[in-house]
């Protein structure tokens, strides 16, 4: 990755709200995260939300905050929240994290 492109990086945390666990949500952010080309993570929550850390340019986030607002077939998708992030050096993957 060339510093130019580092530079244009961005973190974006996500809280997804709804119908969200128990329906594949995790893995559906998981696909559309890696097939994107944007490191982070997604993890279930106590309350019942989907919470999520994505880096990567302003496009490739606006293209995952579209998806989140799908969501996969089954879940139902009432709320997503996003707010800034830091940038975590060295995080080049996407991952799904622990359910707490």
């Amino acid at each position: 990755m060339t510093d130019d492109l580092k530079s244009n990086m961005l973190a974006r945390r996500y809280v997804v709200r709804g119908r969200v666990q128990g329906v594949g949500f995790r893995w559906f952010v998981d696909y559309e995260a890696r097939k994107l080309g944007l490191a982070g993570w997604v993890r279930n929550n106590l309350d019942g939300c989907v919470e999520l850390l994505a880096i990567g340019t302003e496009q490739q986030l606006a293209a995952l905050k579209a998806k989140l607002k799908q969501g996969p077939r089954a879940a139902r998708v009432d709320d997503v929240w996003e707010n800034p992030a830091e940038v975590i050096q060295g995080l080049t993957t996407f991952r799904i994290e622990g359910a707490w």
